[in-house]
């Protein structure tokens, strides 16, 4: 003879569960300044997909200009980041925001919304690594990692909200 008691006890568990995350979900989604949608999700992993790739041409290209073509490491560093934020901007605008902004003036308007985001993203990430390496003695790569992945939430959500906005 089947036991059915054990079903019922495990969907009550579950259903318990379910109304824990739905109340959790209820309680801070007003805080977000979008839904958290499979869509989203999407976009997200898109944009690391183009912030990796970013990040091999920044550390590529001020690599080859400081130490192949003797620039100074400042001149390296702009140069690097400068490439790899326009990269980033033609990737995101088509793989990861599907922008559909068109002529010149319009595409130098919504570039110059990411390369500000970007910049602020920069101001962010460097401001996090020196309030943890020199207020709290963090070593620096770990600050790094640390202000990069608050940054990433960053650009993500201002490009989203700002630069590629719909409407």
């Amino acid at each position: 003879m089947l036991d059915h008691t054990s079903n019922v006890g495990s969907s009550c568990e579950k259903s318990e569960s379910q109304n824990k995350k739905s109340s959790l979900i209820t309680t801070f989604a007003p805080m977000l300044l979008f839904d958290i949608t499979k869509e989203l999700i999407f976009k997200f992993l898109r944009f690391g997909v183009v912030g990796v790739a970013g990040t091999a041409i920044d550390f590529g290209l001020t690599y080859v200009s400081k130490e192949v073509f003797k620039t100074s490491k400042y001149v390296a560093n702009a140069f690097g980041f400068t490439i790899a934020a326009t990269t980033n901007y033609f990737l995101n605008k088509v793989w990861t925001f599907n922008s559909q902004v068109s002529g010149v003036s319009s595409i130098a308007a919504e570039y110059g919304r990411f390369f500000m985001v970007a910049l602020i993203g920069l101001a962010l990430n460097t401001l996090i690594i020196y309030l943890l390496t020199q207020k709290r003695n963090t070593n620096f790569y770990i600050a790094k990692v640390f202000a990069t992945g608050v940054v990433l939430f960053w650009n993500f959500g201002a490009n989203l909200l700002f630069t590629f906005a719909k409407g």
